[in-house]
């Protein structure tokens, strides 16, 4: 999973991604004219893995992850134009979700590029570039199919620009299309153009200090404006969380139990990301690794075989499948099996979070 992070300059999004992934990333790095994103792979803490490593005591513990990639927000002179360089929007175009940095702190040495702080105003801003942006590829994409149609009226170019002209409507009206409601179909006619405003959305407000508490508040006050589905609003101050990462583990629990900050801002996005995107993970185990993998809800077996090898995809007869749940009540596999727990499950299973499977496959 791919997660970009974006807004504008001196929002806090480099903080943030340094709070996020532990890096020690200059801050500033954007405003001297670089624009290379930032990169970080995170591990997605998760307890079960750990419980059974304790258990299999395995050569390897292979965590699902989660790539993170800081992009260079608006310069000064592309804020005067209103627009995102054509670099950032195919940076963009790549991510899983967008993770959109919004301001809400107050601090006289760091002035807002816009000289106030309106973290609705600045999603507004950043949200009215990518319907701009997404606006111009439907354009362009609906003028090509007019041309192909008048030479030959295939239906699935005829399908393709009426569903394309349902989205330059709803952007015409400054409607994100992640509001749009999408059939399955429809969804595949238009996944290759990686469209920004279809993209699941979190938008973190980057509280300050005097407002750790009042996250739950200042969530409410912000979903009021018109947040969806494909939406999450999470209010986290980038800069005390920064301070936290540079702390060992046990001054960080201590420091969050002052500022009542009940979990860390990488377990909540994290844990965010993957509702938002409809993840869950489900493992195998054995002496050589136990290994937590990510796929979306409502996955196959056959197809979740397939995150593990293609072949097992391929040659998929069956997955023996016990919950994690009922394997740690029992702690092991013959216990498991003696108590009928552990199950042969075909190609109609649908693999749920926490299954441990085992792939039985022949090619």
């Amino acid at each position: 999973m791919k997660i970009g992070i974006v807004g504008l300059p001196l929002s806090g999004k480099t903080t943030l991604f340094n709070a996020l992934t532990g890096s020690r990333v200059n801050t500033t790095a954007f405003l001297g004219g670089k624009n290379e994103a930032h990169h970080a792979v995170v591990q997605v803490p998760d307890d079960r893995l750990d419980q059974l490593v304790d258990i299999f005591h395995p050569k390897k513990r292979t965590p699902a992850t989660i790539d993170y990639i800081d992009l260079a927000g608006l310069s000064t002179g592309e804020q005067k134009s209103h627009g995102f360089s054509d670099q950032f929007l195919g940076q963009l175009r790549t991510v899983d979700a967008i993770l959109l940095t919004v301001r809400s702190f107050d601090d006289a040495a760091v002035l807002h590029p816009l000289d106030t702080i309106d973290p609705q105003r600045d999603l507004k801003l950043a949200e009215a570039e990518f319907i701009l942006s997404d606006l111009a590829i439907i354009e362009n994409r609906m003028a090509r199919l007019e041309k192909q149609m008048r030479a030959k009226k295939a239906d699935q170019d005829v399908r393709e620009h009426v569903l394309l002209q349902k989205f330059k409507n709803h952007l015409e009206n400054e409607e994100p299309l992640r509001k749009v409601e999408i059939a399955d179909d429809e969804e595949a006619l238009v996944r290759g153009y990686q469209f920004l405003t279809l993209k699941p959305q979190i938008v973190v407000v980057n509280i300050g200090e005097s407002d750790i508490g009042r996250e739950n508040e200042l969530s409410r006050d912000f979903l009021q404006t018109g947040s969806n589905q494909h939406t999450l609003v999470l209010p986290i101050s980038a800069q005390i969380e920064m301070e936290l990462q540079q702390l060992s583990e046990a001054e960080a629990e201590t420091f969050r139990r002052e500022l009542g900050i009940v979990q860390s801002a990488m377990s909540r996005l994290i844990r965010a990301s993957y509702d938002l995107l409809g993840l869950i993970s489900f493992l195998t185990v054995g002496e050589d690794d136990v290994h937590a993998w990510t796929i979306r809800q409502n996955t196959p077996a056959p197809a979740a075989a397939g995150a593990v090898h293609s072949d097992m995809e391929r040659g998929f007869i069956r997955a023996e499948v016990v919950s994690y749940q009922e394997f740690i009540q029992r702690g092991s596999y013959a216990k498991c099996r003696a108590d009928g727990v552990l199950r042969l499950e075909g190609r109609e299973y649908i693999v749920r979070d926490g299954d441990i499977i085992n792939f039985r496959f022949a090619v």
